[in-house]
């Protein structure tokens, strides 16, 4: 903690003091998000759910700072820039409390590499669900479904290629090529491609289609003598709709399919499966007034639809009210309700509820 708050403290000298913005070309901001949380329900078994929505045991209540962003944006050229992004955040609820800071962004951004393109290489956001989460524009209250459900990760070391197809740039396109992951040491030869088309037919209207391929190790069976081949290929959709700053609503959906990643028994042989799972997300919100926003959301969750695997299904629900104090502050009552499908032992899993008072700001 003390090592985190004096690396912050050493970064804001250097911005109000020793670096002058306008000398450097160089700007920093930064934004923090925090809550007031009580788990006001959670089932005895949870633990035994993978990937959950929420964490943590029944009335455990508390402060909490989600995400602490600190960043430098850095004008080299009108061709190239540079950001660097450190990133804190607090896990309470596990088995402990946690305090952790990281790096988020490392990039070099290639302006017009060629007419209509950049290029941008080092730890980065993939194109997996930076439209959509900025469309959604509550990533205070929670990640989007391929985020928070761990479908990719938030951010990537590599290179991509992004830019428009047409003169208008209602037609974007986004490449990437890189590790797979950008938190943990590269230790093998498995990469992860991303492709991603973003559509703008108009003002209003937003559609993107989006596709990655990643690489995994052959998977091994004690069953079976060979190996198969353990790849996993994810296609998603999205679609939003806004009308100026009155509202948005958008639907996000994903399919990802895992090759050879289950193993069933058939009589007296093993037959070798895909893991098949599916996501939709439904959600919007609507500006009052100049003070006050309502949101919600819906997620659908399967992370396998073999029949096969029944009662492993879920629903997450959000709803807050966002009171809009400043364009730079906000502070939003929220509860956040997953819901799980019964399953095939059939002993119910109580829902999981969680209240919230959410406070975001930027303070750069």
């Amino acid at each position: 903690m003390k090592r985190i708050l004096f690396m912050v403290l050493l970064c804001m000298l250097a911005a109000t003091q020793l670096l002058p913005q306008s000398d450097t070309g160089g700007k920093f901001s930064g934004l923090m998000f925090g809550d007031y949380f009580y788990n006001i329900l959670r089932d005895s078994t949870i633990d035994n759910i993978n990937n959950k929505a929420l964490e943590g045991e029944k009335d455990l209540n508390g402060f909490q700072f989600r995400r602490i962003y600190f960043t430098y944006d850095y004008k080299i050229s009108d061709q190239f820039s540079t950001r660097f992004r450190l990133e804190s955040q607090t896990m309470i609820g596990v088995d402990n409390t946690i305090f952790t800071a990281f790096i988020k962004d490392a990039y070099l951004n290639w302006k017009k590499i060629f007419e209509g393109s950049n290029f941008i290489f080092g730890i980065q956001p993939p194109p997996t669900f930076t439209v959509s989460e900025e469309f959604w524009n509550y990533r205070s209250l929670d990640r989007t479904i391929m985020d928070l459900r761990r479908i990719a990760s938030s951010r990537d070391f590599g290179a991509s290629l992004k830019g428009r197809l047409n003169s208008s740039g209602s037609i974007k396109y986004w490449l990437m090529y890189g590790n797979g992951n950008s938190f943990e040491t590269e230790g093998d030869r498995f990469k992860r491609a991303y492709a991603h088309i973003e559509l703008q037919p108009g003002e209003a209207l937003k559609l993107t289609l989006y596709s990655d391929y990643r690489f995994n190790p052959e998977k091994e069976y004690t069953q079976v003598e060979q190996s198969f081949n353990n790849d996993a290929l994810t296609s998603a959709l999205f679609l939003g709709y806004q009308n100026n700053d009155n509202f948005r609503i958008g639907a996000e959906s994903f399919l990802q399919v895992t090759y050879n990643d289950l193993i069933q028994t058939e009589e007296a042989d093993y037959l070798i499966q895909n893991r098949n799972t599916l996501g939709v997300s439904l959600f919007g919100w609507y500006k009052f007034n100049d003070l006050l926003v309502g949101v919600g959301r819906y997620d659908y969750y399967d992370p396998n639809m073999s029949a096969d695997f029944k009662g492993d299904s879920r629903n997450y629900f959000i709803l807050g009210l966002s009171f809009i104090l400043h364009e730079k502050v906000s502070i939003t009552p929220n509860f956040l309700l997953e819901t799980y499908e019964t399953p095939t032992n059939g002993i119910a899993i109580d829902p999981s509820l969680t209240g919230r008072i959410t406070f975001y700001y930027q303070f750069l």
